[in-house]
């Protein structure tokens, strides 16, 4: 069995001892190297990267290395023996003398000192700081010599006293390679036997990813996808719902159109605790009809609406009602959906079904298992009520909240079999103060997406905003929030920064209208918008207006 060993000696006289040692050791490969504290742990770490299996050290050296390298460090105890000899040879100075260092060296120096009844005191140290000031305490009480490891004796004679270091004899070198090659064979051991369990445990589930209590993946095997399939954020998600107090979790997750079911375990080691994800991949696509969308959660987007308003939705969602959400265009019907199903969903999965594109006969084949949310676009399209009514009604009896979201009132055709509450959304221009919210999450949107530069806006620069209603309401917020960021160069959007855009436009945007233009501006925006839609073709745009060429002719030059 080969074995690799390398021991960080914290000085230099113990190297000849070492070299003497290793010739008893024919099976293994043990390498050596001098450093103290912070240098023996950068030995140890470039040695954990070339392979070793173990590392052999002293005292606080041995202490740090142990918190820096993830293979078995052997603290070289000082045996009975060393004690004996550098303590005796000590007592026979007459110098005043203290014992300084960490417990591997003080606990066994006060058992000598009370069994021969040296004239020596002992003093503990825990960590590397507390030696130099114990030091310059020491030496005001008269304490002539210190015995000690490395670091004691290197502070020591920095304050001008005389030191005399512990050395580890051949018996404490032998036992710590020893004790080095029983560790390395039983880990070798365990490793052995871990594979097997491994490979009879994979062959019966595909894959399997394990965490730390620090939520980093500590192993992962991975049959079915090409990379874990789980981000940071779901992962998070999970690792919060499995606690010690529930130590067994199954959750869903939509990815690319596929199902993906997840059975979690909580464990308890002897030192930490893991958590063992099982993920297992649906052959079939639950969700691949056209027009059918599914997600377990969504970016938080900004509700910017009346709480008491939200809360009255929320109720409706908990009793699981059906809730009809009326409205524009671009009111915020998904901006709701996506907040009420994040919030109380309970890693459940939204459905998000557009009859634009979905055909209703198709709603018996959608399976409702782990569908806590069902959110409804374009029904006015819908030509078979029948199979809706169908529908709905088993979402009602499954628990599933379902949303409906439209800009008109619903059918009798479905109202009249169903009890739906209706839930008016009003636009933005009847929601002013709404648009600094939006605005705001809008620019750290595009700063995340595009690395734009505006993270704010001026208080001038909101007013205008302000000033103009928006046809498409939220949708078209977005789209002129997105053009002023791309132009601003600021991390604060001036006021001058929207009117370069408008100006850029003619007089306005193209989803931009003031509240407060004059009928001939008006007059005005819209010629512009026509020409520039017919890419300045002055004849198309004279028939789209309804009027000669020559009468255009004059109003762009009025």
């Amino acid at each position: 069995m080969y074995m690799k060993v390398h021991i960080i000696a914290p000085y230099e006289s113990m190297l000849p001892i070492i070299k003497a040692c290793l010739p008893l050791y024919p099976d293994m490969e043990i390498g050596y190297s001098v450093g103290d504290l912070e240098k023996g742990v950068e030995l140890a770490k470039l040695e954990e990267k070339n392979g070793a299996d173990a590392i052999i050290s002293r005292g606080g050296t041995a202490k740090l290395i142990k918190k820096s390298v993830h293979i078995p460090v052997i603290d070289m105890h000082l045996s009975g023996y060393d004690m004996i000899r550098s303590l005796t040879l000590v007592s026979e100075l007459k110098d005043k003398t203290a014992i300084v260092g960490f417990s591997n060296i003080t606990s066994g120096a006060q058992s000598i000192i009370d069994l021969l009844e040296l004239p020596l005191q002992v003093y503990t140290v825990r960590e590397s700081e507390e030696v130099a000031p114990l030091i310059v305490t020491l030496k005001n009480e008269g304490y002539k010599q210190i015995v000690g490891d490395v670091i004691t004796i290197d502070a020591t004679i920095s304050y001008g006293m005389k030191g005399f270091l512990i050395q580890s004899g051949r018996e404490s070198i032998l036992r710590a390679i020893n004790d080095a090659k029983q560790m390395i064979s039983f880990l070798h051991y365990k490793n052995d036997m871990n594979g097997m369990l491994e490979r009879l445990l994979v062959k019966e589930v595909q894959n399997i990813v394990i965490l730390n209590e620090e939520n980093q993946v500590v192993y992962e095997h991975l049959t079915d996808f090409d990379a874990n399939p789980l981000n940071a954020g779901q992962y998070q998600s999970l690792n919060t719902e499995l606690t010690e107090n529930k130590q067994v979790l199954h959750a869903h997750f939509s990815l690319d159109g596929k199902s993906v079911d997840v059975e979690g375990f909580w464990h308890d080691g002897l030192k930490a605790s893991y958590r063992m994800y099982i993920i297992t991949a649906s052959s079939v696509k639950r969700f691949d009809l056209k027009g059918v969308k599914s997600k377990a959660a969504s970016f938080p987007e900004p509700i910017a609406m009346d709480a008491a308003f939200v809360n009255t939705v929320a109720s409706l969602y908990k009793n699981h009602e059906i809730i009809h959400l009326k409205g524009s265009r671009g009111t915020g019907k998904e901006f709701l959906v996506n907040y009420i199903h994040n919030e109380l969903a309970n890693n459940g999965m939204l459905c998000t079904i557009d009859f634009e594109e979905f055909k209703e006969i198709a709603l018996n084949e959608l399976l409702l298992d782990n569908i806590r949310t069902v959110f409804l676009k374009n029904i006015d399209r819908i030509k078979e009520y029948d199979p809706l009514n169908e529908f709905l009604c088993t979402c009602c009896k499954n628990g599933v909240s379902i949303f409906i979201g439209s800009n008109e009132q619903i059918s009798e055709a479905i109202a009249a079999h169903l009890e739906i509450n209706t839930i008016h959304l009003p636009d933005l221009s009847h929601r002013k103060e709404d648009i600094e919210k939006l605005t705001k999450f809008f620019l750290s949107h595009y700063h995340q997406t595009y690395g734009t530069t505006a993270m704010n806006i001026k208080s001038e620069a909101l007013a205008l905003l302000e000033d103009y209603s928006y046809p498409n309401n939220i949708d078209d917020l977005k789209r002129f929030i997105k053009r002023i960021a791309l132009n601003e160069k600021e991390y604060v959007i001036q006021k001058e920064t929207i009117e370069k855009v408008l100006e850029d436009d003619g007089l306005s945007t193209n989803i931009l209208v003031s509240q407060k233009a004059t009928l001939k501006q008006m007059e005005k925006y819209i010629i512009q918008r026509t020409l520039k839609e017919e890419d300045y073709n002055q004849t198309k745009t004279a028939e789209r207006l309804g009027i000669n060429r020559a009468t255009l002719w004059r109003k762009l030059k009025e």
